[in-house]
């Protein structure tokens, strides 16, 4: 009895480091909702096209650059909105409020872009809104080529 113990002993005491040791196996790596991948997308193009203007927290600055948060141009029309990018605003009335500077034409951006960038906007900053697509941005650069 004793030689059985001793041996059981040996055997758990040499196999519990391995034990110990062991890795777990590698959890499968998950892909993001298409959508979250555009909406990361979006911000990565906001920070590099919007920011300077519209600020990191999409506020705006009075008087001269709107802001991006729950405002009619967000929120609303998505068509108005693209349109935007497109061909660009000057002094425009938004809730109230005259916003005096220009913003350029984004026409340079391509429909992936504008939709990327669109759809993080709708969706950020407090904002909650449908997803701008690829389709509606061609659909709006086409009417502005008539």
């Amino acid at each position: 009895m004793r030689k059985s113990f001793a041996i059981l002993t040996v055997l758990v005491l040499t196999s519990a480091p391995a034990f110990a040791q062991r890795k777990p196996a590698p959890k499968a790596m998950s892909k993001a909702p298409a959508a979250s991948v555009g909406v990361l997308k979006g911000k990565a193009i906001y920070t590099q096209y919007c920011l300077s203007c519209h600020q990191a927290d999409g506020g705006g600055v009075d008087g001269m650059n709107p802001p991006l948060t729950q405002t009619v141009y967000v929120l609303g029309d998505k068509t108005r909105l693209i349109n935007v990018l497109v061909n660009g605003l000057k002094g425009v009335d938004i809730n109230g409020e005259e916003y005096h500077n220009v913003m350029p034409s984004q026409s340079y951006l391509s429909d992936q872009q504008m939709a990327d960038v669109l759809t993080y906007v709708r969706n950020s900053f407090g904002n909650k809104a449908s997803a701008v697509t690829v389709a509606e941005v061609k659909v709006v650069r086409a009417a502005n080529k008539k």
